[in-house]
C-alpha cells in the first residue's frame, strides 16, 4: 500500500457555534465550557489524501482543516493517509475502518469517487463524505468549496494589469471543477479587456507534480502570456513567475504570495476548517446519520465564508497593485464608470451576500466556436456549471 499513516489525537472542550439551530442546552463560542466528560461518546474520522500534506496546495488545505477540528473537540480523533493512489483508494478506506477503527471517512478528491460508493457499499455502517464529487447513497454525502467567483475576480485584475493581452493557465486535469474556474477567469478578463485571450497548458500528469507545472509554465511564457494562473497543488507556477520579469501570477489554495511577493497580484484561499466544523457537528449531534445523506450536497463559496481572495489571508490585494487597480477605469453597465479595484471590491460584497446578486456565468455569453451560450441577463445553474465541459469563447486550447 502507498502512502504513510498517520493518527493523532486531540483533547480540548466541545464548542457548538451560535446560529446552528441547537437547543440551549449547548454552549457557544468564547464562553466556557464543563470538563470533559470521559464517559462522552467519542468519534474518529479518518481522511484519504491525494498528495502530501507538505504540498502547499490542495492536501495541505485539506490538513489544515483536519488539525482544526481535531484540536477543537475532545470527544474527536482523526487519522490520514496521504499520496494515496486512486487506484488503491478502497484498500486504505478499508484500512482506515477495520483496522483504525474510523466511524466516518473523508476522501478529498475528485479521482476516489468511485471507490467511495464502493466502500459505502461494503460498510453500510460508516458515514462518507467525498470531496467534489458527484455521487452520493444512503451513507455517502458530498462536499465542495469552490473558487469560481475568485478566479472571475482575479480574472478581472489580469485584463487590467496585463500588458500583452495574453494570460497563461496550468490546470492539472480537464475535469468540470478546472473548466469551470478557466472559464470564470476569463470571463473576469474580458470584462475590462475585451480583446484578452487565455492560454491553456494541461499537465495531465499529478495534482502535485512541480517538474511538469514548471514546463507548462515557461511554455505559456514562451508564447507572450505576462499573467499566470494555474489549478494544481504545488508552488512551481509562483516560481517561475518570481524568476522573470514582468510575469504576475494568482496564487491558489494556500497562501503563496510568500513565493512570489513582488509578483503575486491576489489568489485563491480555502478554508476547509468552515467546512469540516459543521459537517462533523451534524455527525456527532445525529444530524447526519449512515442512512440519511443521498440528498446532503455541499456546495459553498463567498457566501459561507468557505473561500477567501488573496495570496495571503487577510490580504485581498497585494497592496503594491492596488495603486495601478486604482487608476484603471472601466464603465460597467449598471455601476458606470469605476475603476477596476472598486469593481473588484464591488464584486465580491454582491458574492457574499446573503442574497447573491451578482454571477459571473451570466448572458450574453458564447461557446468558444461562437455560438451563443446565454442570451442577456439569463445566468447558468449549478448543475451546468457543475457539469462544465466547454470553453467560453476568448480561452486557447482544447479539452481532451
Amino acid at each position: 500500500m502507498n502512502g504513510s499513516r498517520f493518527y493523532a489525537v486531540a483533547l480540548v472542550c466541545i464548542i457548538v457555534g451560535a446560529g446552528i439551530g441547537f437547543s440551549a442546552g449547548y454552549f457557544i463560542v468564547g464562553q466556557p465550557g464543563p470538563a470533559p466528560d470521559p464517559e462522552m461518546p467519542r468519534l474518529k474520522a479518518g481522511f484519504i489524501y491525494v498528495g502530501p500534506i507538505e504540498d502547499f496546495g490542495w492536501t495541505s488545505a485539506h490538513d489544515q482543516g483536519r488539525l482544526y477540528i481535531e484540536n477543537k473537540y475532545d470527544w474527536l480523533d482523526t487519522a490520514y493517509i496521504e499520496n494515496v493512489d486512486p487506484a488503491e483508494a478502497g484498500e486504505h478506506i478499508d484500512y482506515l475502518i477495520d483496522v483504525e477503527g474510523c466511524d466516518v471517512i473523508f476522501t478529498t478528491s475528485f479521482p476516489f469517487m468511485d471507490a467511495t460508493i464502493a466502500a459505502g457499499a461494503r460498510h453500510p455502517d460508516t458515514i462518507f463524505f467525498h470531496c467534489s464529487g458527484y455521487l452520493r447513497s444512503d451513507n455517502v454525502g458530498t462536499y465542495f468549496n469552490d473558487f469560481y467567483q475568485l478566479y472571475y475576480l482575479n480574472g478581472l485584475m489580469a485584463g487590467a494589469l496585463t500588458q500583452t493581452g495574453k494570460l497563461g493557465y496550468v490546470a492539472a486535469f480537464p475535469i468540470p471543477e478546472l473548466i469551470r474556474h478557466i472559464n470564470a477567469f476569463a470571463i473576469g478578463a474580458q470584462e475590462v479587456n475585451a480583446s484578452t485571450t487565455i492560454d491553456v497548458r494541461w499537465m495531465n500528469t499529478d495534482w502535485f507534480d512541480p517538474v511538469t507545472a514548471t514546463n507548462a509554465a515557461n511554455e505559456l511564457l514562451a508564447t507572450g502570456v505576462d499573467m499566470l494562473a494555474f489549478t494544481e497543488d504545488s508552488s512551481a507556477v509562483p516560481l517561475v513567475a518570481n524568476a522573470t520579469d514582468d510575469v504576475y501570477v494568482f496564487s491558489h489554495y494556500s497562501p503563496m504570495q510568500s513565493f512570489a511577493p513582488t509578483s503575486t497580484i491576489s489568489g485563491q484561499l480555502v478554508h476547509w476548517e468552515v467546512m469540516y466544523e459543521d459537517i462533523i457537528q451534524k455527525i456527532y449531534l445525529g444530524q447526519y446519520n449512515s442512512t440519511n445523506l443521498a440528498d446532503v450536497d455541499y456546495l459553498w463559496l463567498l457566501q459561507e465564508d468557505a473561500v477567501e481572495l488573496g495570496g495571503l489571508f487577510g490580504v485581498p490585494i497585494n497592496p503594491i497593485f492596488i495603486p495601478d487597480l486604482q487608476a484603471i477605469n472601466v464603465v460597467d453597465p449598471v455601476l458606470g464608470t469605476i475603476s477596476v479595484y472598486d469593481l473588484v471590491m464591488t464584486r465580491m460584497a454582491q458574492m457574499s451576500m446573503a442574497n447573491i446578486i451578482f454571477e459571473p456565468f451570466t448572458g450574453p455569453m458564447d461557446f468558444k466556436n461562437g455560438t451563443q451560450w446565454l442570451s442577456t441577463g439569463e445566468s447558468a445553474d449549478i448543475y451546468t456549471l457543475l457539469g462544465m465541459t466547454w470553453f467560453v469563447d476568448g480561452v486557447i486550447g482544447i479539452i481532451p
